[in-house]
């Protein structure tokens, strides 16, 4: 990335220091928030240095990439380990790894796949922190391994929302993310899972993934599709757009007294009435990302076919295809993930 375009160019990797690990890109998804970052680099960086001088002192500096240079974006990927460094003895060359997309070393934090030093999976080769670097367990494709990521992203906002079975739940936008979440929330035994998209393809993948209602917005609201089909138990809706007014949409038709979790990330100021949730008494959670419980979790459930992946894999392309595949993406209708696979 380099400024608000995509080109495709040579480059070398940092050099290996101890702990590191050097991989081979077996394949990395395209992630929407890469989308977003193409658009909105400079607006996300001003907001993360905002957020940095209003915060007290992390105990670990996070280092910020330099929006002049280059930038390797990717950070859903499985890889095979080419090289170790001194340290590293729970892996050995050939073995198929995922990873947290964090790097770190004596400078910091970095974010793999938004940083200058560590470029991320929309390339041939990275390197890696290797005691941050887990095993794909055998027999599971590298294809399916790669979804670990996006698939933690849905585990974490599920946990986040405290949602239990007996209690019913909403998600608004079957993207990756509101898959995920479908998917998360059948492993933990909601029901009824409640899907809503325009989308047709995106609504049937939905039901593939365990959503027991699919409803267009257009013809009935997630929500009340849950007055009819059940309208008794409690409900939690996840936000899964990121869009402007879609929160304060969700606050307005919300029951009294429920949960509402926003995991749709939306990179635009937006507003809210806080009179609704405040005559609602309604309790809103925020997520983002994940923990390595989490990401250690969701990689065991792909395993384990608890987390049916295949269905989300749409398309791959190799490393000179990915300036097309973003503008694909743009089309719900054919794409729900797209690998590059180098």
């Amino acid at each position: 990335m380099h400024g608000n375009e995509l080109v495709v160019e040579d480059f070398a990797l940092p050099s290996m220091t101890d702990g590191a690990v050097r991989v081979r890109v077996k394949a990395c998804g395209i992630c929407g928030s890469d989308l977003h970052y193409l658009r909105h680099a400079h607006r996300m960086k001003s907001l993360g240095d905002e957020m940095t001088a209003n915060n007290p002192p992390a105990p670990v500096s996070v280092v910020s990439a330099d929006l002049d240079r280059g930038i390797v974006m990717g950070h859903e990927f499985c890889a095979e380990v080419t090289e170790l460094s001194a340290g590293v003895t729970h892996l050995k060359e050939g073995d198929l790894v995922v990873s947290m997309p964090i790097a770190i070393d004596a400078g910091g934090v970095h974010a793999v796949g938004y940083s200058n030093l560590y470029p991320g999976g929309y390339g041939e080769e990275m390197m890696l922190s290797g005691m941050l670097c887990t095993k794909v367990p055998n027999g599971l494709s590298y294809q399916h391994a790669a979804l670990t990521e996006p698939m933690a992203v849905g585990v974490h906002a599920v946990n986040k929302s405290k949602i239990v079975p007996g209690e019913s739940a909403v998600v608004i936008g079957c993207g990756p993310v509101g898959l995920a979440c479908i998917a998360a929330l059948k492993a933990k035994g909601i029901s009824p899972i409640i899907a809503a998209d325009f989308s047709p393809g995106r609504r049937a993948l939905a039901s593939t993934m365990g959503a027991d209602v699919v409803v267009d917005p257009r013809d009935e609201s997630g929500i009340q599709a849950w007055y009819r089909v059940d309208g008794r138990s409690t409900v939690v809706q996840f936000e899964a757009v990121g869009v402007p007014d879609m929160i304060d949409r969700t606050m307005l038709t919300a029951p009294k007294d429920s949960r509402i979790l926003i995991v749709g990330v939306c990179m635009e100021s937006d507003a809210i009435r806080p009179i609704i949730g405040i005559s609602k008494e309604l309790t809103i959670q925020f997520a983002l990302g994940y923990d390595p419980v989490e990401f250690g979790g969701a990689l065991r459930s792909i395993a384990e076919g608890e987390f049916n992946v295949e269905p989300l894999i749409t398309g791959t392309v190799d490393v000179d295809g990915v300036p097309q595949a973003f503008r694909d993406l743009a089309d719900p209708e054919r794409h729900a993930k797209i690998l590059v696979c180098p």
